[in-house]
């Protein structure tokens, strides 16, 4: 993984540079480079409906830079106390850095995005082997209109092969001028590619030869963003995940950590909070 990083870091710097070469039809923008440092602390990292964590604080540092529409982040996620079933020896976990390279424009209410993301996967459990990494390519849609309204779709192009639709939704209210409260949902189909790396789950959560072909996740969020100076926001939050399909339960629960006697007594719901801090430039 460390050599995939090191290439990811220099086409990071390649594509910083190359920002600086745009069609004269942008001219109009800011000439600015913007971003965001940001730190968040979780009971739990819950990705897509799996279970990544258990029983553990997690740490998770994000970087992320803006220049007429391109934005670069990179992104890592640290298991304070990583989850091993049936072994109380815990040493900390850094197990994912992510690089994600995109490109939005608006057009009127209308924006609309394209990007890839290269996700360096490590292993999710003390002394394991690292899982394989993963890339995906993925286009966006979304309205500037009452709820935001938001669709993504995600293409993974190296190891999964699946392709994953997110729909999401959100509004915040005005709480105080520098108090708000958020509150987001989001519904998913995925539609795997591949029943040896992305299978069907039985009832009883055992893989099938079938490839999965359903609704899968949904979420729903509530934060309060506090504003403690023009450049740094607090935002504590609660998120809660579910299945959205039967197909979809057997397979949360299959990939869930917790060691369980059997793969169907294993958690498909997750609730888990925590708070972030950002700070803009």
């Amino acid at each position: 993984m460390k050599d995939h990083f090191k290439r990811l870091v220099g086409v990071l710097v390649v594509a910083l540079m190359l920002q600086g070469f745009v069609p004269s039809a942008f001219a109009a923008e800011e000439d600015k480079v913007t971003g965001e440092v940001a730190v968040s602390v979780l009971s739990a990292y819950i990705w897509r409906g799996q279970e990544l964590s258990r029983h553990s604080v997690v740490v998770q540092p994000s970087l992320t830079a803006s220049y007429k529409g391109f934005t670069a982040n990179v992104w890592g996620n640290m298991n304070v106390r990583p989850y091993a079933a049936g072994d109380e020896k815990y040493a900390s976990n850094y197990t994912e850095t992510d690089v994600t390279l995109s490109y939005a424009r608006k057009f009127g209410i209308v924006q609309v995005g394209a990007g890839y993301i290269y996700y360096g996967l490590a292993a999710a459990a003390p002394g394991g082997p690292d899982l394989p990494d993963s890339q995906e390519v993925f286009v966006t849609l979304g309205l500037d209109t009452i709820l935001t309204p938001t669709l993504t779709v995600y293409k993974e192009i190296d190891h999964y092969h699946q392709w994953y639709a997110l729909l999401g939704i959100s509004h915040t209210f005005a709480l105080h001028d520098k108090i708000g409260l958020k509150l987001a949902g989001s519904v998913s189909y995925l539609k795997s590619e591949d029943e040896t790396t992305y299978p069907k789950f039985d009832s009883g959560s055992l893989a099938t030869t079938d490839k999965f072909n359903n609704f899968h996740d949904a979420t729903i969020a509530m934060s309060l963003p506090v504003a403690v100076t023009k450049n740094l926001t607090i935002t504590p939050m609660v998120v809660y995940v579910l299945p959205l399909s039967d197909d979809a339960k057997y397979e949360m629960r299959a990939r869930g950590l917790q060691g369980a006697a059997l793969p169907a007594d294993k958690d498909a719901t997750f609730l888990y909070g925590g708070i972030m801090a950002s700070f803009a430039f």
